[in-house]
């Protein structure tokens, strides 16, 4: 039997993954129009405006897996201390942030 604390952790992450899950699907329509608006031959503008909102909503899932990750991976993890969860958790937004750049 699974505890009930576990299981609403396993629900809250099957949720949380169905949400992202959405998110990329989204953004895979985003890009199949980029790629019907290049292939119609439509104007330049047009077609970079619609790069920077994919662009924007795949920054925006990478934000969302970190700020979920550090609500709920880190702080699961009752093997390392309070400042190795907090190191760990600063490096992985670093990472990410100097590719959003």
């Amino acid at each position: 039997m699974v505890e009930p604390t576990r299981a609403i952790a396993l629900d809250v992450r099957d949720q949380e993954r169905r949400r992202i899950l959405n998110r990329l699907r989204r953004l895979e329509g985003q890009i199949r129009g980029l790629q019907s608006m290049i292939e119609s031959g439509k104007d330049c503008e047009a077609v970079l405006t619609q790069i920077m909102a994919a662009k924007s909503a795949l920054n925006q899932v990478g934000l969302h897996i970190i700020g979920h990750s550090m609500k709920t991976c880190l702080v699961d993890d009752a093997e390392k201390t309070r400042e190795e969860l907090i190191d760990e958790a600063l490096a992985i937004f670093l990472k990410y942030s100097n590719c959003l750049r």
